[in-house]
This record gives C-alpha cells, sequence and structure tokens, in this order.
C-alpha cells in the first residue's frame, strides 16, 4: 500500500506540473509582439502588434 501511495504522489506532481506549464506557454502565446511606433507628416503613430 505504500509504494502505491508514493506513485499517486508522482503521478499527482505530473499532472500539476504539465497543467501549470501548458498554461504558462498558452499566456506566452497570447501576449503581443509588442508595438510599432512611428513618426510621420501626421505625428506620432503607435500600433500593438
Amino acid at each position: 500500500m505504500r509504494t502505491g501511495n508514493g506513485l499517486y504522489f508522482v503521478i499527482g506532481a505530473l499532472v500539476v506540473i504539465i497543467a501549470g506549464l501548458g498554461a504558462y506557454i498558452f499566456h506566452e502565446e497570447s501576449k503581443p509582439d509588442g508595438i510599432e511606433m512611428s513618426i510621420g507628416q501626421n505625428g506620432v503613430s503607435i500600433e500593438q502588434k
């Protein structure tokens, strides 16, 4: 019984790590690439990419 408890702990820890990593990757991928700033005859223009 004791070996089974350790196995459940390891599997649970792996599931938590994989879920956390997936959430982190999703968050990083959904960030905008940055901003583009240009100065022309009409003044300053800022666009988010």
